[in-house]
Parts: C-alpha cells; sequence; structure tokens
C-alpha cells in the first residue's frame, strides 16, 4: 500500500457547510468519485471506507461546526490505496488510536476499528496554527 499521499494520482476535494447535510453529500460524491475512478462500489474496502468517512463528517458536524463554519473532504486514490480526510478549524486533537484501547466508544471508536480491521492507517494532522485539524484514513485496495 502506497503511503506517500502526494502520489495518488487520483485526488478529489469538496469543501461543505457543517451541517448534517454534509454527511450526505460528502457520501454520495465518494460514491460518484469511486466510480470515475473505476473503483467499483462493491469493492471490499468502500462499504467501510463509507462509514468511515460518515462517521468522521458527523463528528466534524457535531463536535466543530460552532467553530468550523464549513469542513473539508480529500478523496485521493491509486492502485493499491484509498484515503480519505476530514479537515475541520476546531481545535480539539482526539487521540485516534487510544479509542480502541477499551476506553473509546461512539464514532472515533468505530472508525479506528474499521481501520486496523482492515491494516490501514489513521493520522491526525493539526493545522500549523493549531486551531484545526484533517484525520487521514487510508486503506488498502
Amino acid at each position: 500500500m502506497s503511503t506517500h499521499l502526494e502520489a495518488l494520482p487520483h485526488r478529489h476535494v469538496l469543501t461543505l457547510p457543517s451541517e448534517p447535510s454534509a454527511v450526505r453529500m460528502a457520501r454520495e460524491t465518494a460514491e460518484q468519485t469511486l466510480v470515475e475512478w473505476g473503483i467499483g462500489l462493491r469493492h471490499p474496502a468502500v462499504g467501510p471506507a463509507l462509514l468511515i468517512l460518515s462517521e468522521l463528517v458527523t463528528n466534524s458536524v457535531r463536535h466543530a461546526a460552532d467553530r468550523s463554519p464549513t469542513l473539508t473532504v480529500i478523496y485521493a486514490a491509486g492502485a493499491d490505496c484509498l484515503a480519505l480526510a476530514v479537515h475541520d478549524r476546531h481545535p480539539s486533537h482526539p487521540p485516534l488510536y487510544g479509542s480502541v484501547a477499551g476506553t473509546g466508544t461512539g464514532g472515533l471508536a468505530t472508525v479506528m476499528e474499521l481501520v486496523l480491521g482492515l491494516e490501514g492507517t489513521a493520522v491526525l494532522r493539526r493545522d500549523a496554527d493549531g486551531e484545526g485539524k484533517s484525520i487521514w484514513i487510508t486503506l488498502p485496495l
């Protein structure tokens, strides 16, 4: 699996208002984009990837909308890798891997269980000013 996201030949960026309809729009855009890239919706990684995406966007809408009126979703793919990220401008930096150590519940714990079950990776990247972050998920295809 490629770990250099910059090298992935396919990339799509979507900015949405931080409101509940963003979840549906992010998911529909993902489905359309994946099909355009030749990744079938029946691929075993796609269902979990769509659930992960839905959970991350839901978390941004629920927890960051007061500080981040928009959120950005980045989709990227290569021959052996699917990557997605959700960015918001809330300064909270949740511990990703701590959410599966028996202490996490809810959406982020579900995300991490899916990522690890598919032998993927998750990385939280802070904005340079510390006032926002992106959660990047990479899954093998």
